[in-house]
């Protein structure tokens, strides 16, 4: 089941620009606000997701097709 959830949230992550800057910011504490909505990820899955380059998941969003991608309505 845990397979699943990471497939999920590194598809969020890459199609969701919200979810990706408050990730980018706060890598531990994002994941743990999705853990206690009920997102399933085993302590070695948010050590994995917290210790890769930051960089990758920004350089991989931006080759998401724009059309697959969800866009912030946030006006800040």
């Amino acid at each position: 089941m845990s397979q699943r959830n990471v497939e999920w949230f590194l598809g969020r992550l890459l199609t969701d620009e919200d979810l990706r800057t408050a990730f980018l910011g706060r890598p531990r504490e994002t994941l743990l606000t999705l853990q206690q909505q009920g997102l399933d990820l085993t302590r070695g899955e948010v050590d994995a997701l917290v210790a890769a380059d930051p960089a990758m998941w920004r350089d991989l969003a931006s080759r998401v097709p724009s059309c697959l991608r969800r866009c912030s309505l946030r006006t800040e």
